[in-house]
């Protein structure tokens, strides 16, 4: 017993009690939000991810609609969303220590006042010069509103539902602008073309400032967290991110071995990204833990969340390409496919919170691996004369499945990065960016090269079968050319025309085969998936059961 112990205990009660050390105080958990209040929390989620989403979005579905007004190709307008996305996927990983050091409340007032004035810079677009540098400052503007729509969704919930119910309505928020926005498109494209579209940005945008001031976040304390070298680093990522986001937007239509300039682009991104991360290896407080980064938990979900970007990819580019370059359907045709998208991604994003609200994870993620196999596997049954009403189930299935899949694996990121502590949030972030931005553009390049390709392939081959000596190919060369005997008298002429309208079936045909094929290989990736799923579960058991066995040994024994 020390001197000072063996003092306390000689003194009498009373004095004993005035002696001994004090412990500190635990500050008191804050109280529970009223329901009603959490009511308007979630509300205001909602409205910040449609607000960021519904600015993504509007100009990359409607392309082809709007690039008549601002004077553009059709390859030219993809530069529209590479400088979008240029700045835009790297932000969050400098917007996280922003807003611990200069607080929530600033934070949120300069972004939302950006925002309403790269809104407003819109209206002003006449060319595809302006439209390209208001997309890129729009960019910028917009990537805040992404991480408030998070803390809004936070807000609502207990810590102890935070990273579970709260994570999980907050990610499927996330799925809510994408059908949103083709549900909104056709009026707001009838209204003034690419002025129309943005005013309903705008008036999002002036919609969301009220709510910074009249439902204030809970703002913890402030720390000085960002030092010079950061500032280094976080340029080095941002050119790193920034050039692998132009290339992944743009390589599939310039085609990824014809344009020099593409390849350096994309060495220009490997070696920032790389100098980046030599570089915080070296510092005593670095931006990014690349160590924790490459640590095989971390690497493994970082797979998980690249795989799942693949497979829902298959909705989100492939479905709707498909609908606009091979069936030649219009938005007002498609609305009732993309409320059933909308409606299910919804029921999928509650069910998800009801479930992990109960603690389970990766239960949840079979069932929703299951679900978007079956619907890629139904989709891949196409033909050139498939509609919206085929497809129906098999995409409730995967609107559903990937609203049940995503929140889990984020749910436990989010759950390692504070257990390390708050500096190892950006490293999260950096996880969560490239795996969801960058991992979403790099399924659209997959699935738009692989849909190329298998184009070519499936013409060749139905071309080869396209001879004028079958009797069958002549009769269908002759049908086709009947419309046309009565204005054109050429025999000649008229069969020329007969077999260049035959040759566009082919082709319709070829493309029709080619994207059966991509949403094939999505189903594949997702059985893929399923399988490793179920290996790494086994592999966790039997690791369990191993490491318990000894302990179980020694009791015995003793």
């Amino acid at each position: 017993m020390s001197a000072e112990a063996a003092r306390i205990v000689e003194l009498p009660e009373e004095e004993a009690k005035e002696a001994a050390p004090v412990e500190p105080a635990v500050p008191p958990a804050p109280p529970p939000v009223p329901k009603w209040k959490a009511f308007l929390y979630f509300l205001s989620s909602v409205l910040f991810f449609l607000t960021q989403g519904l600015g993504l979005n509007l100009a990359f579905a409607n392309l082809t609609q709007i690039q008549g007004s601002i004077a553009a190709t059709t390859t030219e307008s993809v530069w529209l969303s590479a400088a979008y996305l240029a700045p835009n996927v790297s932000l969050a990983i400098a917007l996280v220590k922003i807003r611990m050091q200069y607080g929530i409340r600033n934070f949120a007032e300069i972004s939302i006042m950006g925002f309403v004035i790269a809104s407003l810079l819109n209206l002003f677009v006449s060319d595809l010069q302006s439209a390209i540098v208001v997309r890129f400052l729009s960019g910028i503007a917009s990537a805040p509103l992404s991480t408030l729509g998070f803390l809004y969704m936070l807000e609502a919930f207990t810590p102890a539902k935070k990273l579970t119910v709260g994570v999980s309505l907050a990610m499927m928020n996330t799925t809510l602008a994408a059908p949103v926005t083709r549900l909104v498109s056709p009026s707001l494209l009838d209204f003034g073309e690419w002025r129309g579209l943005y005013t309903l940005e705008m008036g999002l945008a002036l919609l969301v400032i009220p709510i910074i001031y009249l439902l204030p976040l809970t703002a913890p304390p402030r720390v000085k967290v960002i030092v010079p070298g950061d500032i280094l680093v976080y340029l080095l990522i941002a050119v790193g991110f920034g050039a692998l986001a132009v290339a992944l937007s743009v390589g599939r239509v310039y085609w990824w071995l014809e344009v020099p300039w593409l390849g350096i682009v994309l060495v220009v991104s490997i070696v920032t990204i790389v100098l980046a991360m030599v570089i915080d290896l070296h510092r005593r407080l670095p931006l990014i833990d690349v160590r924790w980064l490459c640590s095989w938990p971390n690497i493994h979900m970082t797979g998980v969340l690249l795989v799942f970007r693949l497979i829902i990819a298959e909705q989100t580019y492939s479905v709707w390409t498909y609908y606009q370059n091979v069936a030649n359907l219009l938005y007002d045709q498609l609305m009732t496919l993309y409320w059933i998208i909308l409606a299910f991604s919804l029921v999928g994003g509650f069910i998800c919170a009801a479930l992990m609200n109960y603690g389970l994870t990766w239960q949840i993620q079979i069932p929703a691996l299951i679900m978007m196999a079956t619907g890629a596997f139904m989709d891949s049954q196409l033909t050139s004369l498939t509609r919206p009403e085929q497809m129906y189930l098999s995409q409730a299935l995967m609107s559903a499945g990937a609203a049940l899949f995503l929140p889990p694996t984020i749910s436990d990121g989010f759950k390692a990065a504070f257990a390390k502590g708050p500096p190892y949030l950006v490293s999260f972030f950096v996880i969560f960016l490239f795996t969801q931005s960058i991992g979403g553009l790099i399924g659209s390049a997959f699935f738009g090269t692989l849909i190329t390709i298998r184009e070519k392939f499936h013409s060749n081959v139905l071309v080869e079968h396209v001879l004028l000596t079958d009797p069958n190919v002549a009769l269908r060369a002759s049908q086709l050319s009947a419309a046309y005997s009565k204005v054109i008298g050429d025999a000649a002429l008229l069969k020329g025309e007969g077999l260049a309208l035959l040759g566009i079936q082919v082709t319709l045909q070829a493309n029709a085969l080619a994207y059966g094929d991509a949403f094939f290989v999505a189903g594949v990736i997702a059985v893929l998936a399923l399988a490793g799923l179920i290996l790494h579960l086994v592999f966790r058991a039997v690791k369990a059961r191993l490491a318990t066995e000894p302990v179980a040994e020694a009791t015995s024994n003793a």
